[in-house]
């Protein structure tokens, strides 16, 4: 049975930004107790408007691909046909909508590439589920360079490779859509969604599990959000956003059953497969609030090589098993094969390499905010070694143009968190000299961790957690707690020709 999802309840609806329009988290971001993990606001969701589209029916048990497709009694046998019917390479001036009835769709029905279709806001493309959720089974899609593609309803589903993959894509929506690969211990689904230098890429209210490495794999993908989603069952993270990634938020959504931790901003890339401007951190400007996180091994939450970054208003619950609950750490870059390229982005002022991952190059953060959070471990349940993992500055190569030194903590704040996880003597994970946030750092330091966050002060009081109900308790001890304002994002500090705030 699945479990209720219950994530955040704001107490200030209206102070909550919408993510098409808000740009910097201010004091004003919702200050409130988490409750649970609600559908986002619908001003969280993307506006499809209201364009004119010519319909195209395809029914797999009755079609034919010789009928008109105007009309469900005249509709194609396959997606294929559809797809074909849209023109190629040039930019549309009327919508489509392919229309599939329900059936499972055998891969020789769809195409083996989705590929070049231009179409606009006024004129886009939607593949739908004619008959509703759950009535139409496709296999793996691969798509490349194709604009405002909306996926309304599917299954996808598939037992190798990556399920979904969308390269160079602008505008794509997916929308009630469940994409389901393989148990990570069988190592046969690499990635189940695997998203890749594109732009406004919207997931909502979809169901992504199944892979042994990660369930949603974002590189270089810049405006968008996931919003209301269930993201599981995967080795590796759960979601993460990185190689340049930007102006991204996630809300929302329920995370849980995942290898290294839940969900980070930044991680490890080849520097080749980047894109101009965001040739330097890992991740800018992402925003992940009110989300549930639970039953992952390791980190709840992280930040590998991030510049304006805020974490806020989760829960976490039974995280870090593997070491510790939550991580701000390098990211790494290096070069993968193709040098001219990674050469190319050097001249430019990117940071990175020329050489192989063997000898990756540390990418710094700057301006993480990790603010009003919950992380709850109940007895019998703690991370193995320490609550935090902040590295100490290190030494990039000369040639990288990486700042001197490179710092995980540079205006890292850890603020206005619960944190209940092992004895009261649990290391931090600062106290030694060759970790990060030592005492000469004024906005992370032991002491003012300590004092900013309650750290095994008391358990918190949630409804029933190991039943799926992750709201605080009323009247409880999170009364009064997670209320701590959240500092504007300044990109004075920002590399040169990244620009602010998505704008």
């Amino acid at each position: 049975m699945r479990r209720i999802l219950i994530g955040w309840i704001m107490l200030c609806a209206a102070c909550i930004p919408s993510i098409e329009t808000a740009n910097t988290p201010t004091a004003s971001e919702p200050a409130g107790i988490p409750t649970g993990n609600p559908a986002p606001p619908d001003g969280d969701r993307y506006d499809m408007g209201t364009p004119a589209l010519t319909e195209i029916w395809v029914d797999p048990s009755n079609g034919d691909d010789a009928n008109s497709g105007e009309t469900r009694a005249e509709a194609l046998a396959s997606l294929t046909e559809a797809w074909n019917r849209i023109p190629m390479g040039s930019p549309l001036t009327i919508g489509s909508r392919i229309l599939l009835t329900g059936g499972t769709y055998p891969p020789e029905a769809v195409p083996v590439y989705f590929e070049s279709r231009h179409a606009s806001f006024a004129a886009p493309i939607v593949i739908e589920a004619a008959d509703g959720p759950g009535t139409v089974s496709l296999p793996s899609l691969n798509i490349f360079d194709t604009h405002y593609l909306y996926l309304l309803n599917l299954t996808i589903s598939a037992d190798g490779g990556d399920v979904f993959h969308c390269e160079r894509c602008d505008h794509l929506l997916l929308r009630g859509v469940t994409v389901t690969g393989a148990d990570p211990e069988t190592y046969n689904v690499q990635e189940a969604v695997k998203i890749n230098q594109s732009q406004y890429i919207y997931i909502e209210d979809s169901d992504i599990s199944g892979a042994w490495d990660n369930a949603i794999d974002f590189v270089a993908v810049q405006y968008g959000h996931v919003v209301g989603s269930r993201i599981h069952n995967s080795g590796d993270w759960c979601q993460y956003a990185k190689g340049g990634s930007a102006y991204l938020r996630m809300r929302g959504n329920e995370y849980f059953d995942c290898g290294t931790g839940g969900f980070t901003a930044g991680q490890g890339t080849g520097f080749e497969f980047m894109v101009a401007p965001w040739l330097h951190y890992e991740a800018y400007d992402v925003k992940f609030t009110g989300n549930l996180l639970h039953d992952i091994d390791g980190a709840c939450m992280g930040v590998n090589g991030g510049y304006n970054i805020l974490l806020a208003y989760n829960t976490c619950y039974k995280v870090g098993a593997r070491s510790h609950i939550l991580e701000v750490v390098f990211g790494l870059r290096s070069c993968d094969g193709n040098v001219a390229q990674c050469q190319a982005y050097l001249d430019a002022g990117g940071w990175g390499t020329i050489r192989d991952g063997d000898e990756a190059e540390p990418i710094p953060n700057r301006n993480v905010f990790i603010y009003n959070n919950i992380f709850y471990n109940p007895a019998g349940f703690q991370s193995a070694w320490q609550h935090f993992a902040i590295y100490a500055p290190r030494i990039p190569g000369a040639d990288s143009n990486i700042p001197w030194p490179s710092a995980t903590d540079t205006n890292l704040q850890i603020r206005g968190n619960v944190i209940w996880n092992g004895p009261v003597d649990h290391p931090l994970g600062v106290e030694g000299a060759g970790e990060g946030c030592q005492p000469q750092n004024a906005t992370c330091n032991p002491e003012q961790l300590r004092a900013d966050n309650a750290i095994n002060q008391f358990e918190p009081q949630l409804v029933d957690p190991e039943n799926g109900d992750f709201r605080p308790l009323e009247g409880g001890n999170l009364a009064g707690w997670l209320t701590v304002p959240i500092p504007d994002f300044t990109w004075e500090d920002a590399p040169a020709g990244v620009p602010p705030s998505g704008g």
